[in-house]
């Protein structure tokens, strides 16, 4: 797991509009907010995304870009932002190996069945690549009034 003051794994990959995005790029000119989650167009991954949109004014004025990662693909994505007019940009992770390179990729236990999947977490990523914050098994619900909080506060 990454923690506070870990460098953040560097990484390159597409977003909804199939550019190529990476985190040096993006640290060059502000600080990062990177959440995973587990599905687009699903009930706690639409809040999330919702909160973090009708917040984004004020993370930009933080100097803060906010991206969300899932293993879901560039159209998919596409179709999550439109239905719900969302303002953040979402990175497709199709391989998986963004998630493993932030070790959300996890086993998860529902309804006693064991699988693979996304823990939802949150990293706040100083411009100088350093993790200000890491957080694993986000609840939804507020977590992005907490994160611009902590981004207001860099």
């Amino acid at each position: 797991m990454l923690n506070k003051n870990d460098k953040a794994p560097d990484f390159s990959c597409k977003d909804q509009n199939d550019n190529e995005v990476s985190l040096s790029a993006l640290l060059s000119v502000q600080n990062v907010i990177l959440y995973f989650y587990p599905k687009d167009d699903t009930p706690g991954c639409t809040i999330e995304a919702n909160e973090f949109t009708a917040l984004r004014e004020a993370f930009a004025n933080a100097n803060t870009k906010v991206i969300g990662v899932s293993k879901d693909n560039c159209s998919s994505h596409t179709a999550f932002i439109n239905k719900f007019s969302l303002d953040v940009d979402l990175l497709a992770d199709e391989s998986g190996e963004l998630c493993e390179k932030f070790n959300v990729w996890q086993e998860k236990e529902k309804n006693g069945v064991k699988k693979m999947g996304i823990v939802r977490s949150t990293f706040l990523i100083k411009q100088d690549g350093t993790i200000a914050h890491a957080e694993y098994g986000v609840v939804p619900e507020g977590h992005a009034a907490v994160m611009l909080a902590l981004a207001q506060a860099l």
